[in-house]
Order: structure tokens, then sequence, then C-alpha cells
């Protein structure tokens, strides 16, 4: 299998950030992802969607995505072009729901620790590889197993299971 190449600017958060934090409740009206990506991160970045570029990725520190099991968040997040999301750890529901729709995630407090906001940063999800281009360092994390990256390069596990 063709190694996964994620590329993008760190959008770097703390710890507990939640899924009301992810996606406000006040917009769980909506399922579409279009509508969802509009507000991502608002209630903890208002500026978020403004800045984030299509490939960027989410750094944050302990506990990501903890609160309502809410599989909103993940797909909001996904749809506002963020390619993966590394933390120290993940609530375990966000973890669950960040697979089923195709959201790289990776547990790596070596890189949470060293980069900053608005670092270049290439992910190999095949390898568990996180390279920093702008401080020129590398970090790991635990790779993909081939049936994740299998359902991410699916876009999610409906599209693996149409596969």
């Amino acid at each position: 299998m063709a190694d996964i190449i994620l590329k993008g600017s760190v959008h770097k958060y703390g710890s507990n950030v939640n899924t009301d934090e992810i996606i406000p409740a006040r917009y769980l009206n909506s399922s579409d992802p279009q509508v969802l990506a509009k507000y991502c991160m608002e209630d903890i970045d208002k500026d978020f969607v403004k800045k984030a570029k299509k490939g960027d990725i989410i750094a944050a520190e302990n506990n990501f995505g903890c609160g309502s099991s809410r599989e909103h968040a993940p797909i909001a997040i996904k749809a506002a072009g963020i390619s993966a999301v590394i933390a120290n750890s993940f609530a375990r529901i966000f973890f669950r729901n960040a697979i089923n729709i195709g959201l790289p995630i990776l547990e790596s407090p070596q890189a949470v620790k060293a980069v900053k906001n608005g670092d270049e940063v290439e992910i190999n999800l095949n390898k568990g590889i996180i390279k920093n281009i702008t401080k020129n360092e590398v970090y790991q994390s635990q790779p993909f197993p081939e049936f994740m990256q299998k359902i991410i390069k699916a876009g999610g596990l409906l599209g693996y299971i149409k596969k």
C-alpha cells in the first residue's frame, strides 16, 4: 500500500478541547458537513475557519474531543479541510468517530510539545512519522494499521464497507 502523506500548517490548542468547542450545539440542527465546517472551532478560536487551509493540521494536548459523543465534531473538522489531528490523547468516543469518518488522528506527545502555531508539518500515516518542516525535526507516533489506512483512504467506514 502506498504511503499516505499529509502536509499542512499547525493550529495548536491546549487540553480538554471538547466537542461543544469543536462544533457548538447551536449548530447541530444541520448534519451537512459544509454547514458544520463554517462553525468549526468557533467557541475556542473565532477565526479558525478564516485561518485554516485545506490540508492543515490541528495539534492539541490531552483529552481532545471530550464531552458529548457527537460525530458532528470530527465531521466539522474534516469538512473544514483539516487533514489530521495530533494530540497527546483523545477522548475514546471522539477517537472512534474520527476513524469512522476517515479523519486521521495520531497520538504523539513529542510532536505536540514541539510544534507551534503555524509550523509546517508533514505526516506519513503508514510509518507514524511526523516531520516538522519549519524546525527540521522528526517525531514518532504509532503507525496506522493497514485496515485503518484502508478506512481513511475510502473516506471513512461507510466508504470502506461500500468497496
